[in-house]
């Protein structure tokens, strides 16, 4: 059994693993099934040894021992399941959807086919900002630990529909023909409010592709998804990378 060294990072979410490298995880299957579970214990997982960003295949093979990788977005980058996240589009040429990303999103929530959410986003710098640029994670169980017992029993049965338009509508909100032809073009996804997970633990699913609750008046739901979003993402749930 492998055992890693876990230095927390904030009470909520967030812990910094030490001493694990590259090569040690493409040899040991009880270090990967460790960095899972400490990955489900802290919800983010920094690895300051790994220096994913000197090699993207030494960074896909380190995916490969988690789990399947997302390859649906391949065709950015030379090296298939990497995704360059920028705004520049000499280098991707997608970088305007980007954009939506500097609001709290789920990754995952708008898929071409009917997949889950991917369970994890690995990340890798490249090139940091000289001031501002940081990645902000939310702990969205305790999102849900957090509620009433009144809110859990109301918000169990309630399900969402998630958009690219309604994320992209955030950045553009007059978009152009073309745009709007383009956000259209990918499937809604509806999605319950209440996640259940594997383990049995709940989650909240919100973000910027939330866009309305099915059923419900649009404001009063847009409003309603506001308000949970402001109470998933206040500091005391939030790590700052």
């Amino acid at each position: 059994m492998s055992v890693l060294t876990i230095n927390k990072l904030t009470e909520s979410v967030g812990a910094e693993v030490v001493g694990v490298d590259a090569e040690a995880l493409a040899h040991d299957d009880g270090l990967a099934s460790a960095v899972l579970d400490a990955l489900e214990d802290n919800g983010v997982l920094v690895f300051h040894d790994l220096h994913l960003h000197e090699d993207p295949q030494a960074q896909v093979a380190f995916c490969e021992r988690l789990g399947d990788i997302d390859r649906s977005a391949d065709g950015h980058h030379p090296v298939s399941g990497i995704y360059p996240i920028t705004l520049d589009k000499t280098k991707n040429k997608a970088a305007e959807y980007l954009k939506a990303t500097f609001d709290w999103h789920i990754d995952g929530c708008t898929p071409m086919a009917g997949e889950c959410p991917q369970k994890a986003t690995v990340l890798s710098a490249i090139q940091v900002a000289a001031r501002g640029g940081e990645t902000e994670f939310a702990n969205s169980y305790a999102a849900y630990e957090t509620l009433s017992d009144g809110e859990k029993e109301r918000y169990a049965a309630l399900r969402v529909v998630h958009s690219l338009e309604a994320s992209q509508r955030r950045v553009y909100p007059d978009p152009t023909p073309e745009q709007l032809q383009r956000w259209k073009a990918r499937p809604t996804h509806e999605n319950p409010l209440v996640w259940t997970h594997r383990n049995g633990r709940k989650s909240l699913v919100l973000g910027a592709s939330a866009d309305y609750i099915v059923g419900m008046d649009l404001d009063e739901g847009r409003a309603l998804l506001d308000e949970l979003l402001a109470h998933s993402t206040t500091v005391d749930k939030v790590y700052s990378h």
